[in-house]
């Protein structure tokens, strides 16, 4: 299949890159980052399938640059659906939608659902992780013990970015319209993540502009066939002891170094 990739150098864009082309599709990618901003750059592409994934995330940013949300979000979206009005899209909105008056983030993907042609699929992603995520999401955090703070009266609904790949590949294989969740379908309360983890820090209620919990109802695509199979727990699990083992053999050859190191000036002092 040819399929048009937008967004490609994201933390998403980059894995489903590599799964598609282990899948033998013929990917075109295009993300700002690489020169090509959807506002201005070449769309003539014969594909058969469109993947949006390009565009600014993040609830917290939106808030001081609202403009600049509406315009990367929902006016470049624009651009592209009306190139594309007749191939099939799939493309990424959140789950923050479902409250879009929170934030100027949500309120641009909800706005991005609205606009979308008939022959589509807004993804509603819930919180994503996994290797390469943003350092400061809350799971990076979390594998590097250095979380600074936690709101206590959220709850996140975390998907590996592994199974939300295989959602897509699954979107891709149905005639599904209209816009599905995609997430885990379990909700963790954040600061049982914490003390489960023996994690200490602050603790503060989170703002009004975010959701207090983003649990994903995946009954459509559970319908085809597709469920997660990554917990969120062994997951961790597995990742921090990786992170502490590194740890502990970094400290072990840097400590056996300057035992070496001082050993060596002692005996040249002696000689001196």
């Amino acid at each position: 299949m040819k399929i048009l990739l937008t967004g490609s150098d994201g933390f998403i864009g980059q894995h489903l890159f590599k799964f598609l082309t282990k899948q033998n599709h013929q990917v075109t990618c295009l993300d700002k980052n690489s020169g090509n901003d959807l506002l201005s750059c070449d769309l003539k592409y014969s594909v058969d399938l469109v993947i949006h994934l390009a565009g600014l995330s993040g609830v917290r940013d939106s808030l001081g640059r609202p403009e600049e949300y509406w315009v990367q979000n929902v006016i470049a979206g624009q651009r592209l659906f009306d190139f594309f009005k007749d191939t099939r899209i799939l493309y990424a909105s959140s789950s923050t939608a479902h409250e879009p008056w929170k934030n100027p983030y949500a309120m641009s993907k909800y706005s991005l659902e609205r606009i979308a042609p008939a022959n589509s699929m807004g993804m509603r992603f819930t919180t994503v992780y996994g290797p390469n995520a943003r350092e400061t999401m809350l799971i990076p955090r979390i594998l590097r013990n250095d979380v600074p703070y936690i709101n206590t009266n959220h709850s996140r609904d975390f998907i590996h970015v592994d199974d939300l790949v295989r959602a897509i590949d699954t979107l891709m294989k149905s005639n599904l319209r209209g816009v599905t969740d995609i997430g885990s379908g379990t909700t963790n309360n954040l600061v049982e993540i914490i003390e489960y983890f023996g994690i200490d820090c602050e603790r503060v209620v989170g703002e009004q502009s975010e959701r207090l919990d983003n649990l994903a109802n995946n009954t459509l695509l559970n319908k085809i066939g597709w469920s997660p199979k990554i917990n969120l727990y062994d997951y961790i699990k597995e990742n921090r002891n990786d992170n502490w083992r590194i740890f502990k053999r970094t400290f072990y050859i840097s400590s056996f170094y300057w035992q070496w190191k001082t050993k060596h000036w002692n005996i040249n002092d002696k000689r001196r």
